[in-house]
């Protein structure tokens, strides 16, 4: 059984910088999400916030009033935002050591290392409960360089990009594992950030928290052994744009994964960057032209989040992308993956001939 846990999202819950929190009120096969904290939001389903579709978890204002609520205490306590500052404030560091004096053990993805923090540790060690900082690296000892190994799988290798940070790349990247699934393939997902790892992807790291010299070989490490399963596809999560000044795991992730095909993530409303007001959003045709250029690979498809859209607006758009582009495009929240499937056993058709084969395995 997953351990339950509570997530931490105050004033971000279903906005850009709570992605943690929504993926995981989305999908988790590592913790049972019990509750959110967001007092903005208290009283509310989750799953009908996100997505209008309940899924049982509420919204809570408070610590307090989730267990009074609850009437147990979960085993973790998640903090679940992931702003551009690496920083907790005043008031979040109360919360987070009001967790661990209810008894709950602290689960952090921020790359401000609780365990690097004195205060932390001790009140850790004397209410018996652990914080756990998951993307602190490994290591350098345990870290892997590029080997130029990923230049001999075979296995196709697709990367999910996108024309900035917090699109939904890892959402479209997880959805198309399960969906590739549903159609009897073994599908393996890579994870390349704390959200994914929490999810409980078996492989991947941060990549944003090495070094340079280490970022290419984790991508690879986590292909190379994904690879040991025999999978008949794999599905490799981006992190911010390649075209983005500020981050630079894109680049990393492409050149670790060598990609044999890329789907691309835009939220067609967006028009400044993610955390960065003065710097305008590229046009997805320029990150397409760029990403084909950089990994010699092809765009195969086009993934939307809808934010700030109407139903009818994201309709418009997949069919003013499918005219200009000539390439199959969806939202895989509002309508699923089964475009992307389509084009994938165009591109590989060497897929579908897997199918009949697993299905007589398990009849």
């Amino acid at each position: 059984m997953r351990p339950q846990a509570i997530v931490y999202s105050e004033n971000e819950f279903g906005k850009i910088d709570g992605k943690v929190a929504n993926g995981l009120v989305r999908y988790s096969d590592k913790y049972e999400i019990v509750a959110v904290i967001d007092s903005t939001k208290a009283g509310l389903d989750a799953g009908e916030f996100l997505d209008s579709k309940e899924n049982g978890i509420l919204v809570f204002k408070s610590v307090d009033e989730a267990l009074n609520k609850l009437q147990y205490t979960p085993k973790f306590f998640i903090y679940g935002i992931a702003p551009l500052a690496s920083f907790i404030d005043k008031a979040q560091r109360e919360v987070i050591i009001l967790a661990m004096k209810k008894g709950m053990n602290i689960i952090n993805g921020l790359a401000e290392f609780f365990t690097d923090d004195k205060e932390l540790v001790e009140i850790a060690m004397n209410y018996n409960v652990e914080i756990h900082d998951i993307r602190k690296p490994p290591l350098r000892k345990d870290l892997h360089q590029f080997t130029g190994e990923i230049r001999n799988v075979t296995t196709p290798i697709i990367t999910v990009m996108g024309t900035d940070c917090a699109v939904g790349k890892r959402t479209t990247a997880v959805k198309l594992v399960q969906a590739l699934k549903k159609e009897g393939l073994k599908a393996v997902f890579i994870t390349t950030g704390q959200t994914g790892l929490l999810q409980g992807s078996k492989y991947g790291i941060a990549i944003d928290v090495l070094t340079s010299g280490f970022a290419t070989g984790e991508v690879e490490n986590a292909i190379m052994e994904a690879e040991k399963e025999s999978p008949d596809i794999i599905v490799v999560e981006g992190q911010g744009a390649l075209s983005h000044p500020a981050f630079t795991s894109s680049s990393a992730i492409i050149r670790g994964s060598m990609p044999k095909a890329i789907i691309v993530q835009h939220p067609p409303k967006r028009k400044r960057r993610c955390d960065f007001p003065k710097i305008p959003m590229p046009t997805l045709e320029s990150e397409i032209q760029l990403i084909e250029v950089f990994s010699g690979a092809k765009v195969i498809g086009i993934a939307l989040n809808h934010e700030g859209m109407s139903d009818k607006e994201v309709d418009q758009t997949i069919g003013l992308y499918e005219g200009k582009y000539k390439l199959p495009a969806t939202d895989v929240l509002k309508h699923g993956c089964k475009k992307l499937i389509h084009k994938l056993y165009e591109t590989f058709p060497e897929l579908i001939n897997i199918k009949p084969l697993l299905w007589q395995t398990q009849d």
